[in-house]
């Protein structure tokens, strides 16, 4: 009998000290977060000492990019390790997600791990391969948000929408047997549109210099889809909606989010915009004057916001320190996309140009990655699940199309991929064409539909803000090459959409 009982001890010291053995999983992911604004990348502009945090003690990404660079899509390709064309989820404004396909999170969860994803998920109501969720309808919003939590139950929670994540999330870890193995994602809002920030962080931005960049007035010369977006600063941003600025107080508290607002909120709120709103009225300012107002506000109330949610991020990041789980737990900031930050003269995303394909990431982890390392392997948001998967020894899916960088992390690889490819399908909002593309690095070549057919190619190397359009100058064997490496992607992921039209002739 004693024999017995010691061996069903034995067995059950082992198990626990197997799931010991697996790592942690924190994954972060912010809304719209440009890599322009983080310290960790070089910005003199934003605050970001948190995300820093992370940067100085593991991996800094400068070459991370995303497969289509919009919300939804994208949160859908991090949990499939599927390109958007086989996850199902293309676009924000047609598309349903399955939820029942396979997730990296249901792999976890068969091997011991416990599961949870807070905060925003954009991909519908019933979130599934979760423990635990609590997920904000839809978009969410940035004060006294609601949450849909399990069997469709929802919940309004008094506060503003960074503080609350965190507070889930770091609640639900209180909850854990520390003995199991976890995978926790947290999903931020911030920072996107309408950029409202928590109001004690109101005028942390407003005195800094911010430049024009050098390319805010751009003509899009050779470039047919760059020209007939709506996501410029100086035509298409909104004094009222986006910078604040409404003609009246009833206008303002009518909003969606000043609605929500309580009486303590609200009165800060107007304390704060209401003098910038009369001071812009007694200028009278019009054309260039007007365009470089909007993009002043539109950095401040950007960076503002982004404050409430690096704070935030540091109460994870210490809240793993108080508890003796930093060494075993690997922490993976990004955000959804890139962000155009007055590049072209734009806010929002959707283009292959770099600012909008590129991603910020960086990770930490102890256990495997060297402190301050900085990487140039070329890696995409549909590669986490497999590299997580890896690290938690867990056999990829024969669907899943990612490929871990575990190597990339470790220095063993410093290239990653040889090629990205990018499909970007919304046909709505802010008018940018449907298209898709390879990039080598060096060289990236675009096919663009719909709205605009026709074929865009940059050199990087000479032209790295991508003003000129070469595809019909360029020397005719590097259009053949890239052409080749664009069709070979599109057979590799099996985009038979994409296939077709490159087939076609314009």
């Amino acid at each position: 009998m004693k024999k017995t009982a010691l061996l069903i001890v034995l067995c059950v010291a082992k198990v626990l000290a197997f799931a010991q053995q697996k790592p942690n999983i924190v994954i972060i992911i912010s809304d719209d977060h440009s890599y322009q604004t983080i310290g960790a990348y070089g910005s003199t502009l934003g605050h970001t000492p948190n995300i820093d945090r992370i940067a100085t003690a593991g991996i800094r990404f400068n070459k991370a990019y995303v497969t289509n660079s919009i919300c939804g899509p994208s949160r859908a390709t991090l949990l499939t390790g599927k390109y958007s064309h086989k996850n199902g989820f293309k676009d924000n404004e047609t598309s349903n997600f399955d939820h029942s396909q396979d997730l990296f999170v249901k792999d976890l969860q068969k091997v011991g791990y416990k599961t949870a994803w807070i905060g925003k998920q954009h991909l519908g109501n019933e979130p599934q391969g979760f423990d635990y969720f609590s997920v904000l309808v839809g978009q969410g919003h940035y004060f006294n948000p609601t949450f849909v939590n399990a069997n469709n139950q929802r919940e309004t929670v008094n506060g503003y929408v960074s503080d609350i994540v965190t507070d889930k999330a770091t609640h639900w870890l209180d909850s854990l047997d520390k003995s199991n193995p976890f995978c926790l994602v947290i999903g931020h809002k911030a920072t996107h549109r309408t950029w409202m920030p928590d109001p004690q962080d109101f005028g942390k931005n407003d005195e800094k210099e911010f430049p024009l960049p050098a390319n805010f007035y751009d003509d899009y010369e050779g470039r047919l889809s760059a020209g007939g977006q709506e996501m410029s600063i100086d035509k298409d941003m909104q004094m009222g909606y986006d910078l604040k600025m409404y003609n009246s107080v009833a206008a303002m508290k009518k909003e969606g989010n000043f609605s929500r607002m309580n009486d303590d909120q609200w009165r800060k709120y107007l304390a704060y915009y209401k003098p910038i709103k009369e001071q812009l009225d007694m200028k009278q300012l019009s054309g260039k004057a007007l365009a470089e107002w909007k993009y002043r506000r539109y950095m401040i109330d950007y960076l503002n916001t982004a404050e409430s949610m690096d704070r935030n991020i540091g109460r994870v990041l210490d809240y793993l320190k108080e508890h003796d789980l930093e060494k075993n737990t690997i922490v993976i900031y990004l955000s959804d996309q890139g962000f155009y930050m007055g590049e072209h003269g734009w806010f929002d995303k959707r283009f292959m140009y770099e600012e909008s394909f590129r991603t910020p990431m960086i990770a930490k982890f102890p256990e495997m990655i060297a402190k301050g390392t900085v990487s140039d392997a070329q890696i995409m948001n549909v590669d986490i699940a497999p590299t997580l998967l890896q690290l938690a020894g867990v056999k990829k899916p024969q669907e899943m199309q990612g490929q871990s960088f575990v190597d990339v992390l470790t220095g063993k690889d410093k290239r990653g991929r040889q090629n990205l490819y990018y499909h970007y399908y919304e046909n709505g909002e802010h008018a940018v064409s449907p298209h898709f593309g390879v990039s080598d690095g060096h060289y990236k070549l675009i096919r663009f539909y719909k709205r605009v057919n026709s074929w865009e190619l940059y050199d990087l190397i000479q032209d790295p803000s991508e003003m000129k359009n070469i595809y019909t100058t360029a020397p005719a064997k590097i259009v053949k090459d890239l052409k080749k490496k664009l069709k070979r992607e599109i057979m590799k992921v099996e985009d038979h959409d994409a296939l077709t039209i490159f087939n076609k002739k314009l």
